[in-house]
């Protein structure tokens, strides 16, 4: 039940914009799944889906493809410690670190199997994410500031 469920949620999310839990579960229930909103949340969670910007504006649910998004144990507070903010534009997403820490962060985004993820490039104080393409990227930007955020 609660895989049938989830497939649902991904494919719901695939074919229109939610922005939130509460559209989830009302979709949800036309297709014939008694949930909850708590439940909902604990299954979103386990997808790892992340809210990314809408181009009409707002946000909506989306899954970041991918064989593994997580990142290494050990870099997250690495990460969590370098990371200042970010933002994309175009197929480009553009950290903001401390000083001296881009290094660092850098091999922390590339340790994580995000496969629209081209590469990216370090300064001092600035990682450049060079990703396939715009949607790709907004979902990057996104997932890094809920890691940053202690991975919510």
């Amino acid at each position: 039940m609660k895989n049938g469920r989830r497939d649902e949620i991904l494919k719901i999310i695939s074919s229109e914009p939610i922005q939130k839990q509460e559209e989830l579960v009302a979709k949800l229930k036309e297709r014939g799944y008694d949930v909850g909103q708590a439940t909902v949340s604990r299954d979103i969670k386990a997808l790892n889906l992340v809210k990314v910007a809408s181009p009409g504006g707002g946000q909506i649910y989306k899954f970041l493809n991918g064989s593994d998004t997580s990142m290494p144990e050990k870099l997250i507070p690495v990460f969590r410690n370098a990371f200042v903010s970010c933002d994309f534009a175009c197929n480009a997403v553009v950290i903001k670190t401390l000083s001296g820490m881009a290094n660092a962060l850098a091999s922390a985004v590339d340790a994580i199997d995000y496969h629209g993820i081209i590469g990216t490039i370090a300064g001092d104080d600035t990682v450049l994410v060079i990703c396939r393409n715009e949607e790709f990227a907004s979902e990057v930007a996104a997932r890094l500031q809920a890691e940053a955020n202690g991975g919510t």
